[in-house]
């Protein structure tokens, strides 16, 4: 999934179209993943929670992305590739940290007001008027807000929900087209300059060891299963609530224009072979990509739901 090698040791005498497409394809995939948790990390963020998201998801994911980077050291990779590999395993810590984070904080959280309760109801009658407002501080209010917020919901639920569905397409395909532009930019860019030039192809010498291709299937499997946590957790609770849509999104893009610059590049036996693992990583998981894509449809966010069961 995160295993793109990028090959700029050649000298070429001229650009074809596959070389430019191969190219293109390849630095929108890498800015795919470079941005791909940001959208994650901010709903997170946004939500004071990270029960949405799977962390058996997310760590079968890093398992994937520490056996690439090894993978990526043993082959030999140009120090840019090993750079990325090093950069996606750092960013996978930070989300399973931001998660980690969350549910102990909220699972203490939780703990402290099942206490109160318990200890209200061991108050006299008398004393129970205001158990009411045992709970956190400002659930009482959270939960009068909820229930008046549902009641104006119940009024005009298919607008609102219209709305901020139409909302949340304008900015996630916003965010596809930049992360588009800045990837083919960075790709124009980095050809003018000759950091970028087509790469020729390698003889048996530079033949992958076997121990690398080994963990490219390896961590292909890991890319592959890694989801599938995420899929069960959302049908068991019939709903995508605390999940970032566009996360998803840039991932079946990165994973999409990664093995269309593969394809691009060669289509010859042996080199499609040598890299039969990062395909399968890659556009094996793109079902899995829209299986949850048909959840978020069905299923909804949360608050578009809400917004239906009080109509």
């Amino acid at each position: 999934m995160h295993n793109i090698t990028t090959t700029m040791l050649a000298n070429g005498p001229h650009l074809t179209a596959h070389e430019a497409l191969s190219g293109v394809f390849g630095s929108i995939s890498l800015a795919s993943w470079i941005f791909l948790l940001v959208p994650q990390l901010i709903e997170n963020y946004k939500q004071g929670s990270a029960e949405g998201i799977s962390l058996a998801f997310l760590v079968v994911w890093f398992i994937g992305d520490i056996t690439n980077l090894i993978g990526a050291i043993w082959a030999g990779l140009v120090p840019t590739v090993i750079a990325l590999a090093i950069y996606f395993c750092f960013a996978d810590l930070i989300l399973i940290s931001q998660c980690i984070y969350y549910n102990v904080r909220n699972a203490r959280r939780a703990r402290k007001a099942s206490t109160r309760t318990e200890d209200s109801a061991d108050q006299p009658l008398l004393g129970r008027r205001d158990s009411s407002n045992v709970g956190l501080p400002g659930s009482h209010r959270r939960r009068s807000s909820a229930l008046s917020r549902r009641r104006r919901a119940s009024s005009l639920p298919s607008l609102k929900a219209q709305e901020d569905v139409n909302n949340e397409w304008i900015k996630n395909s916003l965010s596809i087209a930049g992360v588009a532009v800045v990837g083919a930019a960075g790709w124009a860019i980095a050809w003018k300059t000759g950091v970028w030039i087509p790469s020729v192809e390698d003889d048996a010498s530079g033949k992958t060891p076997i121990g690398a291709e080994i963990l490219g299937y390896v961590s292909a499997v890991c890319y592959l299963g890694a989801r599938i946590p995420q899929i069960i957790k959302n049908q068991r609770e019939r709903s995508c609530e605390g999940l970032s849509l566009l996360f998803f999104i840039l991932s079946l893009m990165g994973n999409a224009t990664y093995g269309a610059g593969i394809l691009f590049h060669s289509t010859e036996r042996e080199y499609f072979f040598t890299n039969l693992p990062w395909l399968i990583g890659s556009l094996g998981t793109i079902v899995e990509d829209v299986t949850i894509f048909i959840q978020f449809r069905t299923f909804g966010n949360g608050e578009q739901t809400s917004a239906v069961d009080a109509s």
